[in-house]
């Protein structure tokens, strides 16, 4: 059966990637990105379209890319995705993945979005507990930057940071380590599906707003191709 993978470059989907290629069910067809007009970059991830590519091509995925304007409401998503949808089928891609774990609102929302349009939804990570996730991401060779931290959860620190044993032996007990509820967003620089590990420096930091509440607290920092 021929899939897309709905993918940031961060580490849930990568994983999910990772367990649909080793799936004999599946034939990976392509990596489904949303990126931001004017910016170039992972919609909410904040990465750089350069280094999507450089995943692309390590991972031997090609990208199905779906640009979206800045401020994008969900009407806009919603047609802009459904054109994109149109054409995974008529390229006879017949299901799409996800990596989410956890959240049942947000796979309601795929479910009705995506098999409305006539694509299955699969989900290689639901309901593992994030803790078996977590260590099995890091056992299997996988190597992430975090990108991007929400400030009410987690203190600007650290952005910038590797997601290795130390990271989750460190990271707080109260929060996801998975980051499932926006904690953090990340970059996936190496692993075993990667043909070459991609090498990056740590650019400027920034934060941005809430898009909601206009409230300073999203921690950015730039992962720049080295």
């Amino acid at each position: 059966m021929k899939i897309a993978i709905s993918f940031s470059g961060g580490k849930d989907s990568t994983l999910a990637l990772y367990k649909i290629q080793n799936n004999p069910d599946f034939e990976v067809d392509s990596l489904l990105v949303t990126l931001t007009e004017g910016f170039d970059r992972v919609s909410i991830h904040g990465v750089r379209y350069e280094l999507l590519k450089l995943q692309s091509e390590s991972l031997g995925v090609p990208l199905r890319e779906v640009w979206l304007p800045q401020d994008c409401h969900n009407e806009k998503y919603q047609e802009v995705m459904g054109k994109a949808i149109a054409g995974m089928t008529e390229d006879g891609v017949t299901h799409i993945a996800f990596g989410d774990i956890h959240l049942q609102d947000v796979r309601e929302y795929r479910e009705k979005l995506f098999a409305e349009a006539g694509l299955n939804p699969v989900f290689p990570l639901w309901g593992i507990p994030v803790e078996d996730i977590s260590r099995e991401f890091v056992n299997q060779g996988f190597k992430t930057v975090l990108t991007c931290v929400d400030l009410e959860a987690l203190a600007p620190s650290y952005a910038g940071k590797v997601y290795d044993r130390k990271f989750i032996r460190e990271y707080p007990k109260d929060h996801d380590i998975c980051g499932e509820n926006g904690e953090f967003h990340s970059f996936v620089f190496g692993g075993p599906n990667f043909a070459f590990p991609i090498n990056y420096r740590l650019g400027e930091e920034k934060v941005t707003k809430d898009y909601f509440t206009q409230k300073e607290r999203f921690f950015y920092i730039d992962i720049i191709p080295d």
